[in-house]
């Protein structure tokens, strides 16, 4: 089941979710409204699932940052989210995919015990451009089955991330470059 805003703005006074920094009017009716962060790396060069991806790494402007189309960028939320209670899902909302921005297609799921900054793929249809602290998706939080495991305690490699993460997909390939 998805919480609504009120279960959500109520689970975290009750410390069971935290969303930093929080702000309690980005809260919709089963959602809280995230922003993108102030930094993003641009993928460069081919991309290979055996070997670590090469990027550049800069600050958005205040003034925007202009995405170009066939270009990967990774960037990273504003808010550090949390909770050993609920999973999360991460997505973009219809507002930024009407301006043609893709973003966290592919892992929107944040695990019981998740306590990170989202890392997030980035990908325009168009020229676009972007700010720090836009409204960049909506973030649900899902009540879990079963025996709780916290993300945290695995020996999982994005356990420990805390800001813009690449693909680590190399590190499981046999042969892979490392």
């Amino acid at each position: 089941m998805i919480l609504t805003g009120p279960a959500i703005n109520a689970a975290i006074q009750t410390g069971e979710i935290t969303i930093h920094p929080y702000d309690p009017a980005r809260l919709s009716p089963n959602a809280y409204d995230w922003r993108l962060g102030d930094t993003i790396r641009v993928c460069t060069g081919d991309l290979d699932a055996a070997a670590p991806t090469e990027f550049t790494e800069q600050t958005i402007p205040a003034t925007g940052l202009a995405l170009k189309p066939g270009v990967l960028y990774l960037g990273v939320t504003l808010e550090q989210t949390s909770s050993e209670t609920y999973a999360q899902l991460l997505n973009g909302d219809r507002t930024l995919g009407a301006l043609g921005i893709w973003v966290h297609v592919s892992a929107p799921l944040g695990h019981q015990g998740h306590a990170i900054r989202w890392t997030l793929e980035i990908r325009a249809a168009k020229p676009v451009r972007i700010y720090p602290g836009m409204t960049f998706g909506k973030l649900v939080f899902l009540t879990a089955s079963g025996t709780p495991v916290s993300y945290q305690q695995q020996c999982a490699k994005y356990a420990a991330s805390n800001g813009i993460d690449i693909s680590r997909l190399y590190e499981e390939m046999q042969g892979g470059a490392s």
